[in-house]
């Protein structure tokens, strides 16, 4: 079964940074991707990144671009979210989530292609 543990949110002035985790346990192999979404109040769920552990690949939600990265440390089992630049509409409860292949990652990012979820971690933005 897979697990994922987000951390790593909390409260940052904007224009700050943070960066978030997750770590990851229960994988066959490294042929899965995980993604980051995020949720605000009153607003639908949000796709904000995703890599693929097998090729590297990444792919990002037009409202990050340029301020968010993602990346992976495999033999660990975590993925990172470095998120820089930050605004206060970026404030959230922030989840990871994975599934296995390389297609979750394409575009569009959806909750729908992702089977495994973590608890989230919230993030908040203060102007």
């Amino acid at each position: 079964e897979v697990q994922l543990q987000a951390s790593g949110g909390g409260l940052v002035q904007a224009g700050g940074s943070l960066r978030l985790s997750c770590a990851a346990s229960g994988f066959t192999s490294d042929d899965y991707s995980i993604g980051w979404f995020r949720q605000a109040p009153g607003k639908v769920r949000e796709g904000v990144s995703c890599i693929s552990l097998t090729t590297g690949s990444t792919n990002y939600g037009d409202s990050v671009k340029g301020r968010f990265t993602t990346s992976s440390d495999n033999a660990k089992r975590t993925v990172y979210l470095q998120m820089n630049s930050l605004k206060p509409e970026d404030t959230a409860e922030y989840y990871c989530a994975a599934d296995t292949g390389v297609s979750p990652c394409w575009d569009p990012l959806r909750e729908m292609d992702f089977g495994s979820w973590g608890q989230g971690t919230q993030v908040t933005v203060s102007s």
